[in-house]
């Protein structure tokens, strides 16, 4: 913290330090209710040393190794290289399924009005299958770099 306990502490203070405690519950060092009661306490505090004073009983936490308000969600694993192409077959999945069910109801506005109708799908493929396309090919050549 700070050299003098009486300055007055900010909110990006006083954020860290609840960070801290949720590292420390965590890790088991506290209890929910230890938590809750010093996290109250936290956001009460008006300077430097009342902060101290929450964390004096806990060791130190190096929160830029550990960032506790950027850490993943529960079950979430960090991103795969198959993660990227999952995507890319999921988005070009979703492609061809709009696609396709647009030029069915082409068809049948074709097939009940009796006479021509312009081809409006391409208006829907199109654009959409340029931006996938220069996505496809711009992932595989980070890949490859």
């Amino acid at each position: 913290m700070a050299a003098a306990p009486e300055m007055r502490a900010s909110d990006g203070d006083r954020d860290r330090v609840a960070a801290a405690l949720r590292e420390h519950v965590a890790e088991g060092r506290l209890t929910i209710d230890e938590f809750n009661e010093r996290l109250e306490r936290v956001y009460q505090s008006r300077t430097y040393g009342e902060l101290a004073t929450l964390t004096s009983d806990l060791p130190e936490i190096d929160l830029h190794r550990l960032p506790a308000a950027a850490a993943p969600a529960q079950g979430a694993h960090p991103a795969r290289p198959d993660d990227k192409a999952r995507s890319l077959k999921n988005a070009w999945t979703a492609w061809a399924g709009v696609s396709a069910m647009c030029w069915l109801f082409w068809l049948l506005a074709f097939v009940a009005s009796g006479h021509f109708v312009p081809p409006w799908p391409l208006w829907v493929m199109g654009p959409w299958g340029i931006i996938l396309l220069i996505n496809t090919i711009s992932g595989q050549s980070r890949r490859d770099s």
